[in-house]
């Protein structure tokens, strides 16, 4: 089998979906028990770790830029037989994330403490963000090269081996944890810095392991020698196209991280038992939205090579047929938890007041989380399709008009308090779900492929709809 075959059999829903599953399910439940060793820690902890976390996602999004773009470039490249060209974007984005990744861990050694300041923490919740942001910030070059070394190997179909190597991760940094939120084998008790320590050195090792696996099934060269003899122009368009979908992409994210900021910042002034009942619930939703946003990735690598290969009709009914079963397993699973919900929160934490409120907040999640489901599927195949401008400005308006606006009116104006900033993040959901069915069905992302032809040759027919569209 050679290796066009290889990666086509690597292509399919299920034969994606599972490894992407399995692999989101270990972050989050391995981030879980982050939280469960920081709780009996102190809750002011799990609030300033959870509050500095967004920070860190904010990061990451501009990692995204580029790990992103490259994976749908890579995959179009792929699906058009252009293998080449696809190692080329494939360095280009390893090398750029590099450095970009490098000056931004500079920037956060330096501002992290005056950043922080902008948010109205306790003073508590404030010292423990610092701690843990300054360290994971400094690092933050080594979470831009997994980001990107894992984006490379999920658009070759090789989602494997990004789930083993954050198995084996995870695991490390939860035993690095227990060493120094206990004090195990007489080491000192370092709370918010051990874990922070914990979790760099896990992802050292991790990104080690990835560079490995890389190197073997997908040959790359990593000199800088082999940078420079890259064709100028095939290195122009290929970052021309990165930052087409990436930036737009990772656009929509950022804008998304900074308004959860903001409405953070809304919630704070409820008190701290509010904030932290909000990083605990958003932390058992992401176990609700778990099918939704593995069958998101798989639907946008399949999309991005049947683009590729000029498939349009079957790139369209993979969409649907992905979004049905992930809006029906998302429902299920929100049932569940809002179900047992109270139980699971008093795994965590004795108070009363978040155990009670958090429920409610379950409750109301079974109408957020099939709206959140569409939005995601659909809105990663139009990203897949190349079709990124569209979510953006779509996500721009309704996140910040819907989510932040409501979140302000119905929490802090007409005194709902978090319930309804949750009843503000459903409608934001939906609102958006519904706006990218609209955009799917009208299959005006058919047009906005970077890659259209299986030997990579567009018509000029084409090539004039592209520039007007």
């Amino acid at each position: 089998m050679d290796r066009e075959q290889a990666i086509n059999k690597r292509i399919s829903f299920f034969a994606l979906i599972w490894p992407i599953l399995i692999e989101t399910f270990l972050r989050m439940f391995f981030g879980t028990i982050d939280t469960f060793m920081l709780s009996g820690y102190s809750d002011f902890a799990v609030a300033g770790v959870g509050a500095a976390n967004q920070y860190v996602y904010i990061l990451i999004l501009l990692f995204q830029i580029v790990s992103g773009g490259a994976g749908i470039v890579i995959s179009q490249y792929l699906g058009a037989k252009n293998v080449k060209k696809a190692s080329y974007a494939a360095l280009s984005a390893i090398m750029f994330n590099f450095l970009l990744g490098i000056l931004i861990s500079g920037a956060m050694f330096a501002f992290s403490a005056k950043i922080l300041k902008l948010m109205n923490f306790e003073a508590e919740v404030y010292q423990y963000s610092k701690q843990y942001l300054v360290l994971i910030g400094s690092f933050s070059f080594i979470q831009a090269l997994s980001m990107t070394v894992s984006a490379i190997l999920r658009s070759h179909g090789l989602v494997k081996y990004p789930m083993f190597v954050n198995m084996g991760s995870n695991i490390l940094n939860i035993i690095g944890n227990a060493v120094f939120i206990y004090g195990l084998f007489g080491m000192p008790v370092l709370g918010v810095r051990g874990v922070a320590i914990s979790t760099i050195l896990s992802q050292v090792t991790g990104l080690l392991v990835m560079f490995i696996v890389l190197k073997r099934n997908v040959g790359l060269d990593f000199s800088v020698g082999e940078l420079i003899k890259m064709p100028k122009k095939e290195l122009i368009d290929i970052f021309k196209n990165i930052f087409k979908i990436g930036g737009p992409s990772a656009g929509e994210t950022l804008s998304y991280n900074i308004s959860q900021i903001v409405v953070t910042s809304i919630i704070s002034t409820m008190g701290a038992y509010v904030l932290t009942t909000r990083f605990y619930v958003y932390n058992l939703m992401s176990y609700i939205m778990l099918f939704g946003l593995a069958a998101a990735q798989a639907t946008q690598i399949i999309i991005g090579h049947l683009i590729g290969a000029g498939k349009k009709d079957e790139a369209y009914k993979a969409c649907i047929r992905s979004l049905k079963l992930s809006a029906m397993v998302s429902f299920c699973v929100a049932i569940v938890f809002a179900l047992f919900g109270k139980n699971i929160l008093g795994i965590f934490t004795d108070d009363l007041n978040i155990i009670n409120l958090g429920g409610v907040l379950l409750l109301i999640t079974i109408v957020l989380e099939p709206g959140r489901t569409f939005n995601l599927v659909i809105g990663h195949a139009l990203k897949g399709s190349g079709d990124a401008k569209y979510t953006m400005f779509m996500g721009l308006m309704s996140m910040w008009l819907v989510m932040v606006l409501m979140s302000y009116v119905l929490g802090i104006k007409l005194g709902l308090g978090l319930v309804g900033v949750w009843i503000a993040y459903a409608a934001d959901e939906w609102l958006r779900g519904i706006i990218m069915l609209r955009r799917w069905n009208s299959r005006a992302w058919e047009k906005k492929a970077i890659i259209m032809k299986k030997d990579n040759v567009v018509t000029e027919q084409e090539e004039l709809l592209q520039i007007l569209n």
